[in-house]
């Protein structure tokens, strides 16, 4: 059977989605992924749930009682290029099938369930404001989750 293009997505987002769990060696209650396209700008970032605790990828040693994550700056490069390689990948196979890119796809996984919930925006989101960039957008997600919890 000939994959279509949810097949391609899927594959790319559990990619996303194992690459943030090696980081923790798959020891986190939830993974929350931010990825943006806005024009020429590609942005992938992370940060999780461990021990109830909502942390950054720098951070995830603050969750547990002894530092066992490896968090070093060479770790959190990897985990960000091979987040946006795949990016541009989904950006690839939108063109490929001709559909649209995604401006925004913010990622929740979670790992207890093995359930990936994906939200995507079309619009614009900061490219178009002289003092918002994709950071804040980020911080601000995470602010959200934290708020809720």
């Amino acid at each position: 059977m000939e994959k279509v293009f949810e097949d391609y997505i899927s594959e790319l987002q559990a990619d996303m989605v194992a690459i943030c769990l090696e980081y923790v060696e798959h020891k986190a209650d939830d993974i929350f992924i931010y990825c943006s396209y806005e024009p020429n700008m590609y942005v992938f970032d992370v940060f999780y749930r461990i021990n109830g605790k909502l942390v950054h990828k720098n951070q995830v040693n603050h969750a547990v009682e002894q530092h066992i994550y490896d968090v070093s700056s060479d770790r959190h490069k990897a985990v960000l290029k091979i987040g946006n390689e795949n990016l541009k990948s989904i950006h690839n196979k939108c063109e490929d099938f001709n559909r649209e890119m995604p401006t925004e796809i913010k990622m929740h996984y979670d790992v207890k369930e093995n359930s990936l919930k994906a939200h995507y925006k079309y619009e614009l989101v900061y490219s178009h404001d002289n003092e918002l960039l994709p950071d804040d957008i980020f911080d601000s997600w995470f602010d959200d989750v934290k708020n809720r919890n």
